[in-house]
């Protein structure tokens, strides 16, 4: 059974009516055996390359793409499994956790905007900024640590960092970076069996912490700070998209249909009009894979 994808399925409304408990952790039907996404997602492989190729070539764009998801809901393999195959020089990962002392001199956008991708190429944030209005939200005692010229007042600051997001997003998309964002969407049981596996399989110990077992504690209180976020930030200049990520084999093909979709439909990834009815070198002359 092929995934049918268009930029339209799992994307969040730009008119804050995404509701979580409407949301879906599967797909309705059958994505079909997993030998079958695999395939699926070789053949998406083969495709981003080519894109990849083009938007370095053409050296006007960047694309970003932001991952935020619940612990174990399979962020990093996603990541490397969509993007296998894509020439790492043209790509670059980050992965942001717990702010330095120097990044907490400095506002909570300064150390993902230092990590945004040069034009021509594609950069992948593996959580990011909204850290900020997740966690930070969840546990408001980080903010004591963020030297805020005034105290922190928890009925706005989300709304003005929410506000700083947007203007910041439109400010890059004005700019030539192309913005797709995706929240992998677990449940709470399959992130408990995921949570198991890691516990029984000695080769996956080592991605088990007993902080991400206090963190399911505040389960509830993640799903509302997700619904808002999800509702104040997803725009047609950086949508987000909820997608059903208890089958990571399903999560995947999505993910990068969504991402060739966008290319092909919306300019997502690209313009419309690049220019490339004839082959075009790269900034020193070569192809990204010379």
């Amino acid at each position: 059974m092929n995934i049918k994808m268009t930029t339209d399925q799992y994307r969040v409304p730009f008119d804050s009516s995404f509701r979580i408990g409407n949301s879906v952790t599967r797909p309705e039907t059958g994505p079909g055996p997993g030998k079958s996404l695999k395939k699926q997602l070789g053949k998406a492989n083969d495709r981003l390359y080519e894109l990849q190729r083009k938007l370095y070539a053409h050296d006007r764009y960047s694309v970003l793409l932001v991952f935020q998801a619940m612990d174990a809901a399979g962020k990093d393999s996603t990541i490397r499994t969509v993007m296998r195959g894509v020439n790492p020089a043209g790509c670059q990962v980050f992965s942001f956790k717990q702010p330095s002392s120097e990044e907490l001199e400095h506002d909570f956008l300064w150390r993902s905007a230092k990590r945004l991708p040069e034009r021509g190429r594609i950069g992948i944030f593996n959580r990011s900024y909204y850290e900020e209005t997740l966690v930070v939200r969840v546990h408001p005692e980080y903010l004591a640590n963020q030297k805020l010229p005034g105290e922190a007042d928890l009925d706005k600051i989300w709304e003005q960092r929410f506000d700083s997001i947007r203007c910041h997003e439109q400010h890059l998309y004005n700019n030539g970076t192309r913005i797709l964002k995706f929240w992998l969407n677990v449940s709470k049981e399959e992130q408990k069996a995921r949570f198991l596996e890691r516990l029984r399989n000695p080769k996956k110990n080592w991605k088990f912490s007993m902080s991400d077992v206090a963190e399911r504690a505040h389960w509830g209180e993640y799903m509302n700070a997700y619904e808002e976020m999800l509702n104040a930030t997803s725009r047609e200049y950086a949508p987000w998209f909820a997608v059903p990520a208890d089958n990571k084999d399903y999560a995947r093909v999505c993910i990068a249909n969504i991402i060739i979709t966008g290319n092909r439909t919306t300019g997502l990834l690209l313009p419309r009009s690049t220019g490339f009815r004839k082959r075009k070198s790269c900034k020193d002359g070569r192809t990204p894979d010379e």
